[in-house]
């Protein structure tokens, strides 16, 4: 059988380290289907492109390393489009195989015909169509070195007529990744380490360009006595073994993180793009450093911007930092954060009958789960759980959406996780919205046969939306949700699945849940009324104000239960 340029795709693909591939095969994508099928990359089945999307988003997120979604011409490649878009913002390598209808029909409105290059575009580093099969090898070498060296998604368009073409003789083009080291100029270094050793109150906000600069990180802390506060995305990176870490500000944050950025003379700003400007402070000297040269002072305004990975850099800069004493400021930085540590592990006694908050089923799940366990959150509330109760220790992953804020990423994320991480336990944390948007994919649970763990937050109802409403004054529409037994559905699908209502049916259904060979959903019923606090210095009148005005207005129509419920489940 002579070669065909679906298999010059594959063995390209295969040599950029492409292990798996998430999609659903159709008219367009058969030859490709069949090529995948004779090579080792194992072609995982979905029910919905999108979570195959996600899938190998959270794959290549974890690994570093190439992941695969493939698809069909119009309607089919389309459904990749979200789960793309979180993956380009995480600069996840992901690369789509989106296969086109035959050349002599594009440019007509043919059936199912779809400019896919328009259409990816803007959530993509390259993306480009195959014209003819002398450019196949070509293509596909250039896609997969956009997605591994820019670190995001490559889009690459293949009609049928092409896959299905002999191919021709190329050159032997090869992908090549190999990265330089980049830190600023010795001046630069020298400009920033003065500003840094004459202050005695300088905080350090670190993000996730801090991964595999830990260390480094903590090195700097300790030489300028420097509290170290995260982000929600550097948290796996720099909370553990850190004596300065004092959590993470922003509205998922804490008080004290919140203090150490605002209360500062210096910020040390180090892979972090954060990007809510009311959090960072108006009268400290900023220093930023990234090795997106975009990244730098686009948030807030900054004194010195430089470009630079933050480990090379620091290893750099330590020599000439002076040793900084103990000072206030730290010491109160830290107190501060014991503090809130202390009555954060100091949950107030509930009755066995007492409804679950989604706060103690974290903190349960947290207690019970593998030392090196991966989990994946849905947006909303999971999310602000899992990145303020789960401990990471460095040994366990975290994964949300924290960049691009959509729903139903929990569950398919995880199925990327299991799929390329066998051996390990991974756990979704999901909503009931965000597990319920993207149901069908349980299946591909069983049929993979990827033992994830989910847990169903169930609060019936779309939760921050419903807080939103509640803090503008409205009482909340269109938020509620009509939920089945999950634990029931999940169980005829054919996972192992049980539902629970009650504190004390909690700890030992957690760990039966978590014990399962197999894949495994654990329904509980939250308390629908448990609210999202931010850093207590940082609620603001308005919101109060909203507060009141819903509360008032709920009272009127007849809510007046709403309101106490929502009373007696957040001030103890």
């Amino acid at each position: 059988m002579s070669k065909k340029v679906a298999d010059v795709l594959v063995e390209t693909l295969v040599s950029a380290g492409v292990k798996n591939c998430y999609g659903i095969v159709g008219d367009t994508m058969n030859q490709i289907a069949h090529s995948i099928d004779r090579s080792s990359i194992d072609f995982v089945h979905m029910r919905h492109e999108e979570a195959g999307a996600f899938a190998a988003a959270a794959e290549a997120q974890l690994t570093g390393g190439l992941a695969a979604c493939a698809g069909t011409c119009g309607p089919g490649s389309l459904h990749f489009i979200n789960g793309l878009y979180e993956a380009n913002r995480n600069r996840a390598p992901v690369v789509l195989i989106a296969t086109q209808i035959v050349r002599r029909d594009l440019g007509f409105d043919s059936i199912q015909e779809v400019d896919f290059k328009d259409v990816f575009r803007g959530c993509s580093v390259y993306c480009d169509m195959i014209l003819t099969p002398e450019h196949a090898r070509r293509k596909t070498v250039a896609a997969c070195q956009a997605a591994l060296t820019k670190q995001g998604v490559a889009v690459l368009v293949v009609p049928a007529d092409v896959a299905n073409a002999a191919a021709p003789d190329e050159p032997p083009y090869a992908i090549h990744t190999r990265r330089p080291v980049v830190r600023p100029s010795d001046a630069d270094l020298e400009a920033i380490a003065a500003i840094l050793n004459s202050s005695e109150a300088i905080t350090i906000y670190a993000g996730s360009g801090c991964e595999n600069a830990h260390d480094e990180v903590v090195a700097t802390a300790a030489k300028l006595k420097a509290p170290m506060a995260h982000t929600s995305r550097g948290k796996d990176f720099l909370e553990y073994n850190n004596p300065y870490n004092v959590g993470m500000t922003g509205i998922i944050g804490g008080a004290p993180g919140y203090h150490a950025v605002l209360d500062c003379d210096v910020l040390l700003l180090l892979g972090a793009d954060f990007a809510w400007g009311q959090f960072y402070p108006d009268n400290a000297r900023i220093i930023q450093i990234d090795i997106n040269p975009t990244h730098l002072g686009r948030r807030h305004p900054v004194e010195i911007g430089l470009v630079g990975s933050i480990a090379a850099t620091l290893e750099a800069l330590l020599p000439r930092i002076r040793q900084h004493p103990d000072n206030a400021f730290l010491k109160a930085c830290l107190h501060r954060y014991d503090k809130e540590k202390a009555t954060d592990k100091a949950e107030r006694p509930e009755h066995g009958d007492a409804a679950i908050s989604g706060v103690h089923l974290t903190k349960v799940i947290n207690k019970y789960a593998a030392e090196d366990a991966l989990f994946a959150s849905d947006d909303g509330t999971p999310t602000v759980w899992m990145t303020r109760h789960i401990d990471t220790a460095g040994k366990r992953r975290t994964f949300a959406s924290l960049l691009h804020g959509t729903m139903a990423g929990g569950m398919p994320s995880a199925l990327g996780l299991q799929k390329c991480q066998p051996g390990r336990q991974v756990i979704s944390l999901s909503g009931d919205g965000g597990l319920a948007m993207l149901f069908g994919d349980l299946l591909t649970t069983v049929q993979e046969n990827l033992p994830i763990k989910i847990a169903v937050y169930d609060n019936g109802k779309l939760g921050f939306v419903d807080i939103e409403q509640k803090a503008a004054g409205l009482v909340p529409v269109f938020t509620d949700l009509k939920n089945p037994d999950f634990g029931a559905v999940a169980t005829a699908m054919g996972l192992w699945g049980a539902s629970i209502s009650k504190v004390g049916e909690l700890e030992e259904a957690v760990q039966e849940w978590l014990a399962q060979k197999g894949p495994a959903l654990l329904h509980v019923k939250v308390k629908p009324m448990e609210l999202v606090m931010p850093p207590t210095p940082f609620v603001q009148p308005d919101a109060i104000i909203g507060m009141a005005v819903y509360s008032a207005k709920a009272v009127l129509q007849g809510k007046g239960h709403d309101v106490w419920e929502m009373v007696i489940d957040n001030i103890p």
